[in-house]
């Protein structure tokens, strides 16, 4: 019979499978790499889960938090991801924490194809997904961060139309890795913005609360942050490669974790780079400030380019930092007319990039031999330019005038887009 609408199984099959299908093979090389099978470099990536992160799984399960470990880094939550394989007994450590990070990428996906069936939606966030995270090699894998990264995600696809849910979500991540916390940067002026600041606030109070009390050591981390250096693979570090190579005196050490330059006016740098995060600050508060019509859009465009410019000038660029620009890259291209299209693609080379600086030529990059220094700045400047442009689209994105309202009013209200 004509004008029969298709069972939903049968009418969404097309649309999820080719996707489906495409992670899957992808991932599946993923896993085939942190497994062993296939090595991208000599350097194994999975010791952060065999080694460091067992080890704190060890010290938490004694009923505290790792205080004479400087590399524990990380706020109070992290200890939820740390002992999270705890969950699947029946395997040893690291295959519980690779099949945990795999469900947390399928949840990712999931989310963004379900939200690509609804009006204002469409499924290139999940492709960006699909096609972002191999492009970071088995360390994506080897870190919790595409767990936070999860998070953040689901915090603003739920935010369209559930403040609340998104500030409860913000508030559960900035506890995990602290810079979940921008999503809240973008939510609507006025009720929404009370909704979702005020859930994220007691959230974030109560849990706080609970961490502290649940086991010693909680906030130990923040002195061991607030001593780390600068990390060889920052924007500021690229100063200490060239002048390695004209007589500068100072020096490569694994210190806090990472690799870092130890030495002469390496600390003026750093400060340096913490000034242009103030500045950063200094520029989203002028924006939220100045903000007057938001679209549906507007919360994932702002936290894009947010984290894009708190990554960009901090002391650390790890690798791994680069799965959270996917995750809301993918976030940003999933609303039409969301715009950011170029900062995504941009990320998107970025990350390629980011695994030949780490692990293929991480040897060259320590070095500071020529072709590592031009990986890091080829990378570090893709970065540049995204925070750049994000910056520029993310203004006009939630400005005041007929225009904005006119986008905002032909479909993407935050009442229609996931409605």
């Amino acid at each position: 019979m004509t004008g029969r609408r298709a069972p939903t199984g049968v009418r969404l099959l097309p649309y999820g499978l080719l996707p489906c299908a495409a992670w899957a093979l992808t991932r599946a090389a993923l896993l085939l790499c942190v497994f062993g099978v296939f090595t991208l470099s000599d350097l194994d990536v999975t010791v952060d889960v065999s080694v460091i992160y067992r080890g704190w799984y060890d010290v938490l399960l004694t009923g505290t938090y790792p205080l004479h470990d400087v590399t524990w880094q990380y706020p109070p939550g992290a200890a939820l991801a740390v002992l999270s394989p705890a969950l699947l007994p029946f395997w040893e450590y690291a295959s519980a924490f690779y099949a945990l990070v795999l469900l947390c990428d399928a949840l990712v996906l999931g989310l963004l194809l379900y939200a690509g069936r609804r009006p204002g939606i469409r499924a290139a966030g999940a492709w960006v997904w699909i096609v972002g995270v191999p492009l970071l090699g088995p360390t994506v894998y080897a870190r919790y961060d595409l767990m936070v990264t999860a998070v953040a995600v689901a915090a603003l696809l739920a935010g369209v139309r559930h403040p609340r849910v998104l500030g409860v979500l913000a508030a559960f991540g900035a506890l995990l890795k602290v810079w979940p916390a921008l999503v809240l940067v973008g939510v609507r002026r006025g009720r929404p913005t009370r909704a979702a600041w005020s859930a994220a606030a007691l959230t974030a109070a109560g849990l706080g609360v609970g961490f502290a009390l649940w086991m010693p050591g909680a906030y130990a981390f923040l002195a061991f942050q607030r001593d780390r250096g600068l990390e060889i693979e920052s924007l500021g570090a690229l100063y200490f490669h060239l002048a390695r190579h004209v007589g500068w005196e100072g020096r490569v050490e694994l210190h806090y974790g990472s690799m870092e330059f130890l030495g002469p006016h390496v600390e003026p740098v750093s400060v340096l780079a913490l000034g242009l995060a103030v500045v950063a600050l200094g520029w989203l508060l002028v924006w939220r400030l100045r903000a007057r019509t938001f679209a549906a859009h507007t919360p994932a465009q702002a936290a894009f380019t947010a984290v894009l410019l708190f990554t960009t000038t901090s002391r650390v660029i790890s690798p791994q930092y680069v799965v959270w620009l996917v995750g809301l890259a993918a976030v940003c291209l999933a609303f039409r007319g969301g715009g950011m299209v170029r900062p995504a693609v941009l990320v998107l080379v970025a990350a390629g990039v980011t695994v030949l600086e780490f692990p293929v030529y991480f040897a060259e990059v320590v070095a500071s031999d020529a072709w590592g220094v031009t990986l890091l700045f080829v990378r570090n400047g893709l970065l540049v330019a995204a925070s750049l442009l994000a910056a520029r689209e993310t203004v006009p994105g939630a400005r005041s005038g007929p225009g904005a309202g006119a986008r905002a009013a032909r479909g993407d209200q935050p009442s229609r887009a996931l409605r």
